[in-house]
């Protein structure tokens, strides 16, 4: 780990000015992914600016309706909470099947959003990775590319985003809060928030680096049936290979995002329309690019796409 030096933000003023006084710096909160990626000198950020002071570990309702969830809510307790459980159960479900128990008392919800690819060749120091190097290139496309995306990929990268939360708040088209320089605030609509990889794989967000995530809102609740559902190599510790968030609303409607496809949350909203599982499924596909170690992830998002038809049979 290189050298680097510290401190502890009082306020998201405070933590906005470190930022911009210092290029290259990082927030940090739980660290659960950037304190590894410091170990493997894949991130060397010359300044670490702790953000776990500033008192963003709320979940708050909002007069018009919906949550707001503080950047700094850990997962076990927005996992926990009764209001996302009765209402957003789809998310719930989602960080459940995410990481350990461990992980999921020190990741925050800001961390979750932010976290890298678990691309092994974005990983290997010894090998090309335009994420880590840009226009090195990407040993994963000529490699080994089972656990890699099929959608949206680019001759620059073909990395998966590997939040679960993530492709649950696409499913509920929440909204990112955003903090910057001088009091400036946005609001990032989460099919927004995440990038795909084009010529410029290394920028992942479209948050500014002197930017910091204030919290995320939820919509008001739309009912019904929510499923989460994750097929993995094992049943636990292990990323997607394809995953659905599913919600199937009080009125009629349905929502379906997907994991472990693509660089990004991926929804294909004109495919929730389509009649059937297998329509559906070939529409969110259209344009796949598979490799032969990856293409069976067409056949199985059919598959776990009908599994969750089943479960919200079951359900209803």
């Amino acid at each position: 780990m290189k050298a680097f030096t510290y401190q502890r933000a009082r306020s998201v003023d405070e933590a906005v000015e470190a930022a911009s006084a210092h290029p290259g710096s990082k927030f940090i909160a739980g660290g659960t992914n950037l304190l590894d990626l410091m170990k493997l000198q894949i991130e060397t950020p010359s300044h670490l600016i702790d953000v776990n002071h500033l008192g963003l570990d709320r979940i708050e309702p909002r007069a018009e309706g919906g949550l707001k969830i503080g950047a700094l809510v850990r997962n076990t307790d927005l996992a926990a909470d009764r209001r996302v459980r009765r209402d957003y159960a789809v998310l719930s479900r989602a960080l459940l099947a995410g990481a350990s128990g461990q992980l999921r008392n020190k990741a925050t919800t800001a961390g979750n959003l932010l976290q890298r690819t678990r691309c092994p060749y974005f990983y290997d120091t010894n090998l090309p990775c335009n994420k880590r190097r840009p226009g090195s290139g990407c040993a994963a496309i000529d490699g080994y590319s089972r656990s890699l995306a099929i959608m949206g990929v680019s001759d620059a990268c073909i990395a998966t985003h590997p939040s679960d939360m993530a492709i649950a708040l696409r499913t509920l088209d929440a909204v990112v809060e955003v903090a910057g320089p001088g009091g400036a605030a946005r609001r990032i609509p989460i099919a927004e928030f995440h990038r795909l990889p084009g010529d410029t794989p290394e920028i992942e967000t479209n948050l500014n680096a002197d930017e910091i995530i204030t919290g995320v809102v939820l919509p008001k609740p739309i009912g019904g049936r929510h499923i989460y559902r994750k097929v993995r190599d094992r049943a636990s510790y292990a990323f997607a290979s394809v995953s659905v968030a599913a919600v199937f609303a009080a009125d009629g409607s349905r929502r379906f995002a997907f994991g472990g496809l693509a660089h990004k949350p991926w929804r294909v909203e004109a495919a929730e329309a389509e009649p059937t599982p297998d329509a559906i499924a070939e529409a969110v596909l259209a344009g796949a690019r598979t490799t032969e170690h990856n293409d069976y992830k067409r056949p199985l998002t059919h598959r776990t796409l009908k599994a969750v038809f089943r479960e919200a049979e079951v359900q209803a």
